[in-house]
């Protein structure tokens, strides 16, 4: 049987795999160590016979024909030959293994598909299932050797219960020359078309679904006929044992411990065991191993693949869905969370410690969010600032909205100097405290169109009067010494903005942040990408 170990290895801890290496069934040492004993009595004869059998000038000779064969034994590839064999063998082994045809969802159609709890409805279930067991039999025992010992010919087909004798008497009179396993298919599928024509499968789709898994079952039947039949290419599996046959009897002659008074390079120890060269014949012939293990999981190894309890297990399931099961249904009642709006199955003791982990909400909540500030370095180029907009005793005596008046503002104020700003940031503060109680205006006001003295008043003098800093309002005096905006995305012009709490007329200037003109590009920097982005 398969040698389960995944128990044993639930959970890792120091030498988790310590206790594995005393197993005996399935184990390594069980499958090499015949081959192992003989390659380590014939290195023990050469030795023998080259330290008390031969003259001295034959000695020289073994001597110097030891030399050249352990320089040239590395021209053999022997990583890269096994390394990509086993690997294309351990994919094949796990692919047959999923080819093997199971009959769970076939069963589960046919309980739910074909109605009628009579004799007939249970004889046409359990004829039907039977006839897709037949199926997975007959292939099983095509291509595993455990399976064809156990129903050598089809009279123990017969006589197990697969086939009647009377199906057996129609099954051998379809002459063909190739495997006949997918004749149960087409009998199951006739008498599907019976149970449709007699109104116990309802409609066509219930029909169409049941053909469906029917194709998928004989699918899966019909890949393990192919496996079988198309192998690993010959000449791949012939050049990987030459290679590694071919490399250890090179290092019988090789691997020789050479008279020290010699004096020959590497040979100033005189051991008697060849530990390292024991070590690596056991991990390059045991990889081959590996490989004569897989490459054909239907025999009889101790990690081939259980087909008898295979068809033992399928065929007892699927009987029992198809006719004990049908239409059997526990009485529906409510359950014992019925109230509970936030319901949670109990823990034992040992599974206690799951309550006291917090619930995942997302790998960004564990982030620590903090606060960017944003500000700008001092420039004497033509580019076009970031937007200011003037909120003025001016303007309010205009009679306009701030926001369109903000052309005049702006040309009234191009001739003040910096001193007659820092006095207006200075008379803003005051007044600051107000702006909470102001009616909320427009974020943007309409393209400002400015003028070449305008844009070349430094940023730095611009005041900011707010008593709570938001997250889009910067203070170039306290931030000066700041470059670059932390992803701050373009605002499109076009779209509605929200609005902001409108401020004292006090002659006070706010900024806000990145705010692209019209009339030439602006340049944003990332932070965090370290590139330049231009937005127009």
């Amino acid at each position: 049987m398969t040698v389960t170990y995944t128990a044993r290895v639930a959970n890792a801890r120091f030498c988790g795999f310590s206790k594995l290496l005393l197993v005996w069934k399935g184990s390594i040492y069980k499958v090499l160590y015949k081959e192992f004993l003989a390659f380590f009595a014939m290195y023990t004869a050469i030795s023998i016979t080259y330290r008390f059998f031969l003259y001295d000038d034959q000695k020289r000779y073994f001597e110097k024909l030891a030399i050249y064969c352990n320089h040239y034994a590395s021209l053999i590839p022997m990583s890269f030959v096994l390394g990509f064999y086993v690997t294309l063998v351990v994919n094949r082994w796990w692919n047959q293994y999923t080819s093997i045809p199971l009959p769970d969802r076939l069963m589960c159609v046919l309980s739910g598909g074909l109605q009628g709890s009579d004799e007939r409805g249970r004889l046409l279930r359990r004829t039907m299932m039977r006839y897709a067991s037949l199926s997975a039999l007959l292939i099983l025992r095509s291509v595993s050797t455990a399976v064809f010992k156990r129903f050598p010919t089809m009279d123990h087909v017969v006589e197990a219960g697969f086939m009647s004798r009377e199906e057996r008497k129609k099954f051998e009179g379809l002459h063909s020359p190739y495997n006949k396993y997918w004749i149960p298919c087409v009998w199951f599928t006739n008498l599907a078309a019976v149970a449709r024509c007699e109104g116990r499968i309802k409609d066509d789709h219930t029909l169409k679904l049941l053909l469906e898994e029917l194709n998928a079952f004989r699918g899966k039947c019909s890949m393990l006929f192919h496996y079988d039949m198309i192998s690993v290419p010959l000449v791949y599996t012939q050049v990987v044992t030459l290679a590694v046959y071919s490399f250890f009897l090179v290092c019988l002659i090789g691997r020789q411990f050479l008279d020290p008074n010699q004096g020959y390079p590497g040979h100033d120890l005189d051991l008697y065991v060849p530990i390292f060269t024991l070590l690596q014949f056991f991990f390059y012939a045991g990889w081959l191993k590996v490989a004569e293990q897989l490459i054909n999981p239907f025999g009889e190894d101790d990690d081939d693949f259980e087909t008898n309890w295979l068809i033992d297990r399928n065929f007892q399931v699927s009987m029992m869905a198809v006719d004990e099961m049908y239409g059997d249904l526990p009485m529906m009642e409510r359950d014992r969370y019925w109230n509970d709006s936030n319901p949670r199955p109990p823990y034992t003791a040992a599974t206690l410690f799951v309550l006291r982990k917090p619930s995942f909400q997302g790998s960004t909540f564990d982030m620590d969010t903090q606060s960017t500030v944003c500000s700008f370095r001092e420039e004497k180029s033509a580019r076009t600032p970031l937007l200011e907009i003037q909120f003025g005793v001016e303007q309010e005596r205009r009679g306009g909205h701030p926001a369109i008046n903000e052309k005049k503002g702006v040309s009234g104020e191009e001739g003040k100097s910096d001193a007659e700003w820092q006095t207006r940031e200075e008379g803003g503060k005051a007044e600051s405290i107000k702006w909470e109680t102001q009616a909320p205006v427009s974020l943007l006001p309409p393209p400002p169109q400015f003028s070449t003295e305008r844009s070349a008043r430094p940023a730095s003098t611009i005041p900011i009067a707010s008593r709570h800093p938001s997250a889009f309002l910067f203070h170039p005096a306290a931030h000066s010494s700041l470059e670059h905006c932390s992803s701050q995305p373009a605002i499109n012009q076009n779209r509605v903005v929200p609005t902001i709490p409108r401020p004292p007329f006090s002659g006070n200037k706010m900024s806000f942040l990145t705010v692209p003109s019209y009339d030439e590009p602006q340049r944003f920097r990332s932070v965090s990408m370290g590139s330049e982005l231009t937005g127009s």
